[in-house]
């Protein structure tokens, strides 16, 4: 779970309502098809994502530098342009960090007071809505004025600061590799707010006006299109969300690399005719496939939740999350069930979410900007040099990431920029899953016509986002 479930899925509810639960099921069960594949390749070949993509035909950029000939093809280009917009991803993830901590522990009188006012708001906002479902006139027009006279929100940059000292304490764990205590701390915690984030679900179906009804659930699952209203298309948010849930673009082509690091690939040896070679390839291959199926099943349930929660209680209370008011408006999805419990219990689960999600991209994001220098002949490709560049990333990045934050404090933006550029993305990955399927793959592994079928509906659905995020966001 990370900030496609905990924010960009919630912004859609809010947008969209409960038109697009069947796009948000179809955005994560669609890719582990692509995810595997991948993955298949890697124990096979044992080559890494960025080194297959450039093998792969279509027009390439060719230079020498130092008697060493650089090689980059369309691909690699383009994925370059997506780790850039990752970069504010992250930035924008830690800036989520950095806000959940300021309204925990605020450094200054402005922050604590900006807190208030904006978690006034957000309760007003509920408030108003409830009473206009209800018919509630009366109250109704008391939660309007109280509105109306609300300060003006006190400048403060709280979450700035927090954000760089967790950058700091990011860059320290990635530099030493010490990670492994932290890690086991944030999958408890992840874990338990993902069971406290279902159960509130199913909690929020004792709460009268905030409860979804099988109507409702229907209609999500109808293949319906929400209107745009107040200058807002929902469908251009939802685009950009199934780029980035489940396993996104990015996932997708980083998956490889942690197979590798666990082996798969080294312990399947090079590939050849013999039988003990197809045994391992097919052992592994199998672990990967329970990896991978059982995560999905995982997020994809997170996911609805997520979804489902922003439907009822943000998309009925006219709340979307945004700017610095994002952590506040979120924890509002807790508060009919657990009341004043909410936000603290948000605000735990939420650092834990972000904070893991922020340290493990960006450790895959410097395995594959290293691979990427090496794959395209730009650096040598040495293990000591790649270690070293590895660590040396590992301080470039987070720096780089939190000056997105610094001068653009947009979380959810700048997450579903990076949405839209993997889904994007998403019909190269389409693309190269199936050249790899009927041009590299070996017979012996096992093939069916179901998955075959499903590697086909999963690149024309990559195909039918990507094209439309093309049209809408570039050439229209």
């Amino acid at each position: 779970m990370g900030s496609g479930e905990l924010i960009a899925t919630t912004r859609t509810g809010a947008e969209a309502h409960f038109d697009f639960l069947w796009l948000i099921i179809i955005g994560c069960f669609i890719k582990v098809f692509a995810q595997i594949e991948f993955g298949r390749h890697v124990i096979t070949f044992g080559k890494s994502s960025l080194e297959s993509l450039n093998e792969l035909p279509g027009p390439v950029f060719k230079s020498e530098r130092n008697g060493r000939k650089i090689k980059a093809n369309w691909i690699l280009i383009f994925w370059f342009l997506m780790f850039l917009s990752i970069l504010g991803q992250q930035g924008g993830i830690i800036g989520g960090v950095g806000q959940a901590l300021a309204i925990t522990f605020p450094l200054s009188d402005s922050g604590e007071a900006k807190n208030e006012i904006i978690g006034e708001k957000v309760s007003l906002t509920i408030q108003l809505n409830e009473a206009k479902a209800k018919g509630e006139l009366t109250k109704q027009k008391i939660a309007e004025e109280k509105l109306t006279r609300l300060p003006a929100l006190p400048s403060s940059r709280d979450d700035l600061i927090w954000s760089i000292i967790i950058t700091s304490f990011t860059i320290v764990l990635l530099i030493n590799g010490k990670f492994s205590l932290i890690e086991k701390f944030c999958i408890i915690l992840v874990s338990s707010f993902t069971l406290i984030t279902i159960l509130n679900l199913f909690a929020l179906q004792s709460k009268g006006s905030w409860a979804i009804s099988m109507d409702e659930i229907i209609h999500g699952l109808s293949f319906s299109f929400p209107e745009v209203s107040n200058g807002n298309n929902p469908l251009l948010t939802a685009i950009a969300t199934f780029g980035i849930i489940g396993v996104g673009a990015s996932e997708i082509l980083v998956y490889p690399y942690w197979c590798t690091e666990k082996g798969y690939g080294a312990f399947t040896g090079k590939r050849d005719s013999s039988e003990g070679w197809l045994v391992r390839a097919q052992g592994w291959t199998r672990v990967m496939k329970w990896d991978s199926w059982g995560s999905m099943v995982v997020y994809t349930f997170c996911t609805i939740a997520f979804y489902l929660l922003g439907a009822s209680i943000l998309g009925r209370s006219g709340l979307v999350p945004s700017g610095s008011e994002m952590i506040q408006t979120l924890s509002s999805m807790y508060r009919p069930v657990f009341g004043e419990w909410a936000q603290m219990i948000f605000l735990i689960g939420a650092i834990a979410v972000l904070f893991s999600t922020f340290f493990v991209a960006l450790a895959g994001q410097s395995r594959m900007a290293v691979d990427a220098l090496m794959t395209s002949g730009i650096l040598p490709d040495k293990i000591k040099l790649r270690t070293k560049l590895i660590k040396l990333l590992g301080i470039v990045l987070p720096l780089l990431c939190v000056t997105c934050y610094a001068f653009f404090p947009k979380p959810v933006f700048l997450i579903l920029i990076s949405g839209s550029m993997q889904a994007l993305m998403l019909p190269i990955v389409g693309f190269s899953v199936l050249f790899f399927r009927y041009k590299l793959s070996d017979s012996r592994l096992g093939y069916s016509k179901t998955w075959d079928f499903f590697l086909w509906a999963s690149f024309a659905s990559f195909l039918v986002i990507g094209v439309y995020q093309l049209y809408t966001k570039i050439l229209g």
